[in-house]
């Protein structure tokens, strides 16, 4: 494919509030090219007082917007899903520039916020309550669902659209209004959408952009007029955000982890591979439910790791908008973890396969994609997410060893599974403490079903009508009608 035109030009980084673009502030932090460590932008790292006039804003916009018909809801997000799908080139580079990603991907991932505003424009139709009979004649009860309130949204910057459209469409749909901050390292994306709200008909006030890193993060999230916040994450953030919030309300966090792959002798190794090609280094393995260590059963270990290793070494390697295989990690941050963690396997006796090789005197920021065989449990490839282009392998003997080698972590996100032994499927896939199993392929989320972790990877779902119904508030109205 014949590589991409760098744009000469971005967005201006300003904030949307009450449908007006405003400046945040003085431009203190510098948005970088992965590929080449070159400054794209810079932008506001926005006050508690430009937070707040958000969420004043989203307060003022909330009546209007509450009282609205699903239906009439529902309009506007196929309106915004359609705008989406005809910005998508532009959304889509945005997106590989800032966070390095190849642009084929990014395609992917624009073309997922639209189907995500598409699901929840109908999902919001199919909210229903119920009738509960009373002891007492002459007496109703109602149960309905009403919005929770105002919304504060923090996201990440490994899918900066994707995941933004998670709960932007969810909160939309159910009635909500929300302040969105979308991470430092790739707020263009996210500029670019917020400029299509008015044009599909979001009232000024119901959706509001903020910029900014740490300033802005904990203003949001320590504000005392939210009524709910949503966040996606590291775990040691989200246990920060916890801390600070103003007052008990609801929150839904996904914090990600160390997700493990099973590999047990019925498997189809070839299958295994495959699906530990993808999961483990699609988005140079910066992805929340990415594969991290593998757990493989030692009479097909030897030749998973040859064939995986094979694999991996045959991945292209290059700037996203030449659409490679496997683009720059995000920030030196990931890069250096990935490094740390080869070398803390290696010093605890682990074999580096392929890759393992430091490019940190290179212009921007790179991994070599890297197999690492026989890790143990105690490393920090097993122990803590990588987050980046790194897969560690480890044999095991029997299925009670591989789930509690799996189990045992803080992790609870996603966990896989290949396996054709129909009892191994559900006796692995039922002791697995993940809040997503996926069994002998590589995707464990899809739109409408439920997504969510355990343990330290969060609580909450996002995806599906609990997804919705995360943005939702239960009322029971108990009706006297008779004498």
């Amino acid at each position: 494919m014949t590589a991409l035109t760098v744009p000469t030009d971005m967005p201006e980084p300003r904030n949307l509030v009450a449908g007006r673009w405003v400046p945040g502030g003085d431009p203190t932090v510098a948005v970088v090219n992965p590929a080449d460590g070159q400054v794209l932008t810079t932008i506001p790292d926005t006050s508690e007082a430009g937070v707040d006039e958000a969420v004043r804003a989203a307060r003022a916009a909330l009546p209007a917007w509450r009282s609205t018909t699903p239906f009439q809801r529902a309009a506007v997000l196929h309106r915004l899903a359609a705008a989406v799908r005809d910005d998508l080139e532009e959304l889509a580079r945005l997106v590989t520039l800032e966070m390095g990603k190849p642009i084929g991907e990014s395609r992917g991932e624009t073309a997922k916020l639209a189907d995500a505003f598409d699901y929840y424009a109908e999902e919001g139709v199919r909210v229903y309550g119920e009738t509960i009979p009373n002891e007492q004649a002459g007496v109703t009860s109602i149960v309905r669902y009403e919005p929770v309130g105002v919304v504060g949204a923090i996201t990440p910057w490994n899918y900066p659209l994707e995941l933004i459209g998670w709960k932007l469409a969810a909160a939309l749909a159910a009635g909500c209004t929300i302040v969105v901050k979308p991470s430092e390292y790739t707020p263009s994306s996210a500029v670019r959408l917020f400029a299509l709200l008015q044009g599909a008909g979001v009232p000024d006030g119901v959706a509001n952009l903020v910029l900014g890193a740490g300033t802005a993060g904990r203003a949001l999230a320590s504000h005392p007029d939210l009524d709910k916040l949503a966040f996606t994450g590291s775990e040691a953030t989200g246990a920060a955000i916890t801390r600070s919030l103003a007052k008990a309300i609801p929150t839904s966090m996904e914090l990600g982890g160390s997700c493990p792959q099973i590999v047990t002798a019925s498997a189809d190794v070839d299958d295994a591979v495959a699906g530990c090609l993808r999961r483990g280094f699609r988005n140079a393995g910066q992805i929340c439910i990415a594969i991290n260590r593998v757990y493989v059963h030692r009479d097909v270990h030897a030749e998973y790791v040859d064939k995986l290793t094979a694999g991996v070494a045959a991945l292209k390697v290059g700037p996203g908008l030449d659409n490679p295989d496997v683009g720059p990690v995000t920030n030196a941050e990931i890069r250096d973890r990935c490094a740390a963690h080869v070398e803390d396997a290696v010093a605890r006796g682990a074999r580096v396969r392929t890759g393992g090789t430091s490019q940190a005197d290179r212009a921007g920021t790179w991994v070599t994609p890297t197999v690492v065989d026989d890790v143990p449990h105690d490393s920090l490839i097993v122990q803590e997410e990588t987050f980046g282009p790194v897969v560690g392998v480890v044999p095991y003997d029997t299925s009670e060893e591989a789930v509690a080698l799996a189990n045992g972590t803080d992790a609870g996100l996603a966990a896989y599974l290949y396996a054709r032994d129909l009892g191994e499927v559900f006796s692995i896939g039922h002791a697995l403490e993940f809040g997503n199993v996926a069994v002998n392929n590589p995707d464990a989320g899809i739109m409408n079903a439920p997504y969510g972790g355990r343990k330290g990877s969060g609580h909450g779902s996002e995806h599906g009508r609990e997804g919705l119904h995360a943005y939702l508030q239960i009322k029971h109205l108990r009706i006297r009608y008779g004498k």
